[in-house]
């Protein structure tokens, strides 16, 4: 059985490009906010903090994206299952770089922009140009 080529889109046009770039934003301003009311060891954790999520969610886009059309349908499966394991598997390895590496570390503000920066996720719908009706 045939499976169509990866998808070349440029990364700006895909679908969930939206999603990712509001991660990042959310990101970048709540580390400015917690620069300006708790300093700086605040703001670069809350920084790293969503970029543990935002990293990890730019490569499971990337890997599992990239085929489309009904007859690509396992490569697409394949795809999905190798993005999500990469993705947790990235995910616990930021988080232990950034326990064992960066020394001062705010925790709180590090798991406090990671859940924020997650949270996005959640409404992603709400991001989406595209709606989807049901059948």
């Amino acid at each position: 059985m045939e499976t169509r080529m990866p998808n070349r889109l440029p990364f700006h046009r895909w679908a969930v490009f939206p999603i990712l770039l509001a991660q990042l934003v959310v990101s970048l301003l709540a580390a400015v906010v917690l620069w300006q009311w708790q300093g700086t060891v605040s703001g670069y954790s809350g920084l790293m903090g969503g970029l543990i999520v935002c990293l990890p969610n730019v490569y499971f886009a990337y890997k599992a994206f990239r085929y489309t059309g009904a007859r690509a349908a396992q490569a697409i499966v394949r795809a999905f299952y190798a993005g999500e394991a990469g993705k947790l598997i990235l995910t616990a390895a930021l988080f232990a770089l950034a326990f064992a590496g960066v020394k001062p570390l705010a925790p709180l503000a590090l798991f406090g922009c990671f859940l924020l920066v997650q949270m996005v996720s959640w409404f992603a719908p709400l991001l989406m140009k595209t709606r989807f009706s049901r059948p």
